[in-house]
């Protein structure tokens, strides 16, 4: 049920956090993962030691910010894999930490090149492949602050709202050609890209008591919620969105 077995699963920004995680758990489910983020040196040390537990991976360095790089990227996997069969849309951006009001301008475009714009091209791209192939899976990572918007979080805020909206537009039109298109809503997660909140102490005095669990995630538990929806578990769910959150949205 939620075998990924004879499966390939392209993952953005795998070199650690939540995607190396997600890449790790594809990998014991059985399917070829693609490991993909900026650099090199760190895709490759994710993809050894899925091989090193007995796992097929390739790494493959990505920066889903720029355009050609992902065009290069999937003209690569069609010569040399052939074909992709779950894309997780994971590698984010996140510059700015502060009022919105003094956002600079600089972060505004960063955050939107790889937030929207990379998502939307890497589902663009890969979703013509699952459309010549006969259907496939693509999983967004968004973020609750897509649904309420982080303290000083506010650009990333909007474009995680963004990927929800994007999420679903994709699913709708995507659904007749089998693709199905779903979504993560990841809670406060123990990773280095998060440290700004994890790392302060009085930012966690005013965020975990509003989560019931009274914790944050570690990123093996955010995981589950892409092997479930990548899986033939979820054969009938397209269009979702899945808080994974401590309760915190409820």
């Amino acid at each position: 049920m939620y075998s990924l077995k004879n499966k390939t699963a392209l993952i953005t920004g795998a070199s650690r956090g939540i995607g190396e995680e997600v890449a790790k758990l594809y990998a014991k489910a059985g399917a070829h993962v693609i490991v993909s983020s900026r650099k090199q040196e760190g895709v490759n040390a994710v993809a050894e030691a899925i091989r090193g537990n007995g796992g097929q991976s390739t790494a493959m360095a990505c920066h889903i910010g720029d355009p050609g790089a992902i065009e290069d990227l999937i003209r690569k996997i069609r010569a040399e894999i052939g074909t992709i069969d779950v894309l997780v849309n994971n590698a984010a951006a996140n510059p700015y930490f502060g009022h919105i009001l003094d956002t600079p301008l600089s972060a505004l475009k960063k955050t939107i090149e790889v937030n929207i714009e990379g998502y939307f091209l890497m589902s663009q791209l890969v979703g013509q492949i699952m459309r010549e192939t006969g259907g496939g899976c693509i999983i967004n990572t968004a973020s609750i602050n897509g649904v309420t918007p982080g303290p000083m979080q506010g650009i990333y805020s909007i474009t995680k709202a963004a990927i929800i909206s994007m999420t679903k537009a994709f699913a709708r039109e995507c659904a007749p050609q089998n693709i199905r298109v779903n979504a993560v809503l990841p809670g406060l997660t123990d990773t280095k890209f998060a440290s700004a909140l994890t790392k302060n102490e009085a930012m966690l005095k005013s965020i975990l008591p509003l989560i019931p669990m009274n914790r944050m995630a570690q990123p093996e538990e955010i995981a589950g919620a892409f092997l479930f929806l990548a899986s033939p578990a979820a054969s009938y769910i397209t269009g979702i969105n899945i808080p994974v959150d401590g309760g915190l949205l409820i």
